[in-house]
């Protein structure tokens, strides 16, 4: 993909959310390290529960800023709620880290999860471990061709959530970024 390198004064600006069980506290790494390349990086909290009681909340944050400069996305339930905003809105980019494709031993629900993902028209990274018992990688690679142009990176080894290789994660969520088409393209 041909793309503007930004880096410094980056047009966008990305918005993620949690987990179910998680904080905006526990994403604090992961903001910090995109605000520390030059991108605008802020946490959602979501309501724990339900979708339908998150996709407002998510909503309202997102419409805080122009969607054309909006890159959104999560970890594992942040990251669900922000691909069903995206299937419905024009943004700039969806990152999903360990996107909750299943629940564990319950494989047949990949299709449900993911019957939304045809609509989405904007650029996609999704990044997961190999060994996510949320994701199964075989059923994740299949997925993934429901999205036009879609990225995935996995990681070996790793389970539901990629701390464990933040750095790398960062590094290639900042490269994506750097190469995604200006606002407005």
């Amino acid at each position: 993909m041909t793309g503007t390198r930004y880096r410094r004064g980056m047009p966008f600006t990305v918005l993620l959310a949690p987990g179910a069980s998680g904080t905006v506290a526990g994403l604090r790494p992961y903001l910090k390290g995109l605000a520390g390349s030059g991108i605008v990086a802020r946490g959602v909290e979501l309501p724990r529960g339900s979708v339908e009681r998150a996709l407002p909340v998510y909503a309202k944050a997102l419409d805080a800023i122009p969607e054309r400069t909006a890159i959104i996305g999560g970890h594992s339930f942040g990251g669900r709620v922000a691909s069903l905003l995206a299937a419905e809105r024009r943004l700039a980019g969806l990152i999903l880290m360990s996107y909750p494709l299943h629940r564990p031993g319950h494989p047949e629900q990949w299709e449900a999860r993911t019957d939304h993902w045809p609509h989405i028209g904007c650029p996609v990274l999704l990044l997961s471990g190999e060994s996510d018992p949320f994701a199964s990688l075989a059923l994740l690679k299949r997925a993934v061709g429901r999205i036009s142009g879609a990225e995935l990176v996995t990681y070996p080894g790793v389970r539901h959530g990629i701390g464990p290789v933040l750095d790398d994660a960062l590094e290639r969520i900042g490269a994506w970024i750097e190469h995604l088409p200006p606002p407005g393209a």
